[in-house]
C-alpha cells in the first residue's frame, strides 16, 4: 500500500529499543494500527526497554520505585522521537514474565500492553473514567484477537 492510499491506516507504528533503533516484532506495527480507535492518528512509538529503564521512568514521572509492564507519554519523547502521538514504553522483562505467568506467548503479551498503552495515549484513564477504558479495550481486543487485558488482571481476572 503507497503512502497516499486512503485505505491505509492514520496511525504508523514504529517499535525501538532503548536506543530508539528498530526492533523487529513481528506483526505488532500492523496489528496495532488495525485495531487502534480510528481517532488514533499521527506516529506512535512503542520502546521495548529493560525493566531497569522503565524502573527509572516510574521513579521520574510517577513517584512509584519499581518497574511496571508500560507506561504511556503523550506527546513527550522518551527516545528523542520528536513529532509522535506519543510513546508507549514497554518493560521487556516483566512483559515476559507476565506472558510466562499467562501462559501466552511474549508477542502476545506485547499486543496487549501496546494497545492498553495506545488507549493512555489517546486520554483514557481506567482509574477515572467509570469502565470507558475497559469496555473499548474490551471491544478492541475483540478486534484483535485477544482474550484479556490489562485491566481485567488489575480487576482480579486471570489470564
Amino acid at each position: 500500500m503507497s503512502p497516499d492510499d486512503p485505505r491505509r491506516s492514520a496511525l504508523r507504528v514504529t517499535v525501538t529499543c532503548h536506543t530508539g533503533r528498530p526492533v523487529r516484532v513481528p506483526g505488532l506495527a500492523a496489528w496495532l494500527s488495525r485495531v487502534a480507535p480510528a481517532r488514533a492518528r499521527g506516529e506512535v512509538c512503542v520502546a521495548l526497554v529493560s525493566d531497569a529503564r522503565v524502573r527509572s521512568l516510574n521513579r521520574e514521572f510517577r513517584g512509584a520505585d519499581y518497574a511496571t509492564d508500560v507506561l504511556s507519554f503523550p506527546n513527550g519523547p522518551v527516545s528523542g522521537r520528536h513529532g509522535c502521538l506519543g510513546e508507549v514504553v514497554i518493560a521487556s522483562g516483566v512483559a515476559r514474565r507476565q506472558a510466562r505467568a499467562c501462559g501466552h506467548a511474549f508477542g502476545t503479551e506485547i499486543r496487549v500492553l501496546a494497545l492498553h498503552g495506545l488507549l493512555h495515549l489517546l486520554g483514557y484513564d481506567h482509574q477515572s473514567d467509570g469502565g470507558t477504558m475497559a469496555r473499548v479495550e474490551a471491544r478492541l481486543r475483540r478486534t484483535g484477537g485477544l482474550h484479556e487485558g490489562l485491566i481485567e488482571r488489575a480487576m482480579g481476572a486471570s489470564c
